[in-house]
């Protein structure tokens, strides 16, 4: 992809561990059912959320504000492997629960001031397999795709938000829940 710095590992997690973080966040994470404002009717975001992260590292996205939930032995588990690749250190974590195949999140970059001029985003998979995809900004006939399957690892970086924008897709075929983990660094507001 080019103006993107995009590097996917397709089974980062083992089959096992995927199964056990999928249990545990179902089970223990505090998700909330935001609303949102469209053409003045408000509605549910089409997915469950949640932001963890330390502490005064707030987030807002879509008129909806977060402010985050103390880091899970957990989550501390699966950012302490990620860090590893990515070289370096996430300060917080938005978790979405994509219940079914009406769940999804329509075209976007994550590209907010907060996460500052190239932000990089950690995006780890666990539950059923979601198509993830990205078309440019600019050059309207670039597209590309991935399956986003049970313990993937998408690193996006550099010029990425930039250049691209991104998209979990609804669909009508029967999809389990799936839970991913966009694990950010929020900077100090000024």
């Amino acid at each position: 992809m080019p103006n993107a710095e995009v590097t996917f590992y397709r089974h980062f997690f083992g089959q096992q561990e995927s199964d056990e973080f999928f249990r545990v966040l179902y089970e223990e994470i505090k998700w909330r059912q935001d609303k949102i404002n469209i053409y003045g009717k408000e509605i549910d975001l089409p997915r469950k959320t949640a932001w963890y992260g330390d502490k005064n590292h707030s987030y807002a996205f879509s008129g909806i504000h977060l402010e985050p939930e103390p880091w899970t032995p957990t989550l501390l588990q699966i950012k302490d492997r990620i860090e590893e690749i990515a070289k370096l250190k996430f300060n917080s974590v938005l978790l979405n629960l994509y219940r079914d195949g009406h769940d999804g999140v329509s075209w976007h970059s994550d590209a907010e001031k907060e996460l500052g001029k190239n932000p990089v985003i950690g995006s780890v998979s666990f539950g059923d397999t979601r198509k993830f995809m990205f078309k440019h900004k600019r050059k309207k006939d670039l597209k590309a795709e991935v399956e986003l399957i049970h313990g993937s690892f998408l690193l996006m970086a550099g010029t990425t938000q930039h250049f691209w924008q991104h998209q979990i897709p609804k669909t009508s075929q029967k999809v389990e829940p799936r839970i991913n983990l966009t694990f950010r660094v929020i900077l100090p507001m000024r």
